[in-house]
């Protein structure tokens, strides 16, 4: 098996017994991102729109709330499963992102939300997603900020890197904050025959109920930190969440936590 077939195969394990608690801890924080990325790709009634790695189908619904002709894909059946739960009418489909499953020139607007993260090679996916537009057609994606500017992402991989066990290793993937460089970015556009690109930063904020929700967000509700996670042992795991607990004080206020997020959107078109 290719190491790019493995990493494949542990995102699609991940994310098809982490769809209910992704719906439960991110949903409410890369919902913020949903405006912003529907305002890049122009979405509007007749849009026909294509949202790739729906996920529980969060884009898919409000692009359907603007009159888009909107179809969700995903590769996980459980995240489907969650998306025809929310929004039975909308039209689901499981398919590849890096091998998309429609005929060239079928939409005039695709987005993803995050999913470039989590694909083995996403440039194939960018690709894909070039093919399948009409001409003038508009894509965006989004991808988290650098690591320095999400407290959520730094507070966990610091306990990780403290007081886990890294010598237990995930299958190995693109690097997770590659395109949180906006270079990185215009260059995947520019490859696959995009123009006019832009990155536009949006800052967040993620709300949680109690300081354990952070560490139950990353330990159930993701993939890749998750798996990484779910192979430490349990004095590994008590001693993370630990220093998760400690390093949110400064972030709680009324029993609430209140962590600052970044992230981009990154947009290009085809002309």
């Amino acid at each position: 098996m290719t190491k790019s077939q493995e990493f494949k195969d542990f995102e699609y394990q991940g994310w098809q017994q982490a769809a209910e608690q992704y719906h439960c801890s991110f949903g409410a924080l890369t919902n913020q991102m949903i405006e912003p990325l529907l305002n890049a790709v122009k979405a509007q009634a007749r849009t026909k729109l294509l949202d790739i790695a729906t996920g529980p189908g969060y884009v898919s619904a409000q692009a359907a709330q603007r009159q888009c002709q909107v179809v969700g894909l995903d590769f996980s059946e459980a995240m489907l499963a969650k998306a025809r739960q929310l929004n039975p009418d909308l039209k689901w489909v499981q398919g590849d992102a890096e091998s998309l499953p429609f005929a060239d020139d079928e939409f005039d607007a695709v987005v993803m939300n995050f999913g470039i993260l989590h694909l083995a090679e996403p440039q194939k996916a960018i690709n894909e997603t070039f093919r399948v537009l009409r001409v003038p057609g508009n894509f965006a994606f989004t991808a988290w900020d650098i690591l320095e500017k999400s407290a959520g992402f730094q507070i966990i991989y610091q306990a990780i890197q403290t007081y886990g066990e890294l010598n237990n290793p995930i299958p190995e993937g693109p690097p997770f904050f590659y395109f949180s460089q906006p270079e990185n970015c215009l260059q995947g556009l520019a490859e696959a025959g995009f123009i006019n690109p832009l990155v536009k930063q949006i800052s967040l904020s993620w709300e949680l109920d109690s300081a354990d929700r952070l560490f139950e967000a990353f330990y159930k509700g993701t993939a890749r930190t998750g798996g990484l996670l779910r192979r430490q042992p349990e004095r590994n795991l008590e001693n993370i969440r630990a220093a998760v607990h400690e390093a949110l004080v400064p972030y709680t206020q009324s029993n609430k936590v209140v962590l600052p997020m970044s992230a981009l959107v990154i947009s290009g078109e085809k002309i």
